[in-house]
């Protein structure tokens, strides 16, 4: 039909809700969308609580250098994961979203709808089928904001920090290590997109659709972890977060660190780039960064990837080997 409404400023406000909130579902809330505020149980009295905001041209580009279309259901699906690794970082399990939007009027409705079929096909995949989407909040700009709080429930557990690691311990991570770098760096290449074999592809959706361990905060946290965080940053940047948080010195294994980067050699001989930057400067992968015990058997998915040591002389939290590493990681605001 001719004056059938294809933006969100044809539509309105109201009928655009109504588009949403039908596609979220979920475990019934103690009140969710609709009303000034969700109520949300906390079966042990506590809540876990983060929030992240995904900015377009920042976060993610609606066209590709290569011709990918970053679709409205990619970016749901990122929020989603980006927020329930937080979550699992903790060893806790996420109960709800809340989520704001940002859109310009020319936003196609159809766009919005496969954000919120993201956000729940996540949710389902991911292992989170007891996470809601409890409401959120609409408002006009000039770009594509999508912010979302999520809550956890550490059942009965304690979290999981940044600040437990001791010297001698295992430095483990479990999901992926460098894959969503590789796949950003595919994205912003000029190769063609509908030229990409299926690994390629494979990489990109590791950047666009990022999968984390979601059982595996939990698991590390049965087993008790001495200090775990989310690889959001690159290795070498989150792993010095977690050394400076527990005191401690990381020295990442070389070996450990080759075997990471040994898949990802054919794409980077493709680009003219050097995997390792991938492996300990790329994030968004969500995977686990986790401290155990020397002599604990690692959980189900963790590889071991260097050690705990005490502090050294020098300002060095992070090393290879004992050297300086050739690659950081990504900073919001330093590049």
């Amino acid at each position: 039909m001719a004056d059938f409404p294809h933006t969100v400023a044809e539509l309105g406000e109201g009928e655009l809700l109504s588009r949403i909130f039908p596609r979220l579902g979920g475990p019934r809330m103690l009140l969710g969308p609709g009303d000034d505020a969700a109520v949300v149980a906390a079966p042990d009295g506590r809540s876990v609580l983060s929030i992240d905001t995904l900015v377009q041209d920042q976060d993610f580009r609606l066209q590709w250098p290569g011709g990918y279309r970053t679709t409205g259901y990619d970016v749901g699906w990122k929020c989603a994961a980006q927020n329930l690794s937080d979550i699992n970082a903790m060893g806790a399990v996420a109960t709800s979203l809340a989520v704001s939007l940002t859109l310009p009027g020319e936003t196609p409705v159809s766009w919005i709808e496969g954000l919120a079929d993201g956000l729940s096909a996540a949710l389902r995949a991911l292992g989170a089928e007891n996470c809601t989407v409890a409401g959120g909040d609409l408002g006009r700009g000039n770009q594509l904001v999508v912010t979302a709080a999520v809550t956890g429930d550490l059942k009965e557990q304690k979290p999981v920090l940044r600040s437990g690691a001791l010297p001698g311990d295992v430095l483990a991570v479990c999901g992926g290590l460098g894959q969503a770098a590789a796949g950003l760096a595919l994205l912003e290449s000029s190769l063609p997109y509908a030229e990409l074999g299926s690994r390629e592809r494979s990489l990109t959706a590791a950047q666009s659709r990022p999968c984390p361990p979601l059982a595996a905060g939990p698991a590390a946290a049965a087993a008790g972890a001495h200090a775990m965080m989310d690889i959001s940053d690159g290795l070498v940047r989150d792993a010095g977060r977690l050394g400076k948080a527990s005191g401690v010195r990381i020295d990442l294994d070389p070996e450990a660190l080759r075997a990471e980067a040994e898949p990802l050699a054919g794409p980077a001989a493709t680009l003219g780039a050097d995997p390792m930057s991938w492996v300990l400067g790329g994030g968004e992968d969500h995977g686990l960064l986790a401290a155990f015990a020397p002599g604990q058997k690692l959980p189900r998915g963790f590889r071991r990837v260097g050690t705990a040591r005490a502090p050294g002389d020098g300002v060095r939290v992070v090393t290879v080997a004992g050297a300086e590493p050739a690659f950081v990681g990504w900073d919001h605001f330093g590049g």
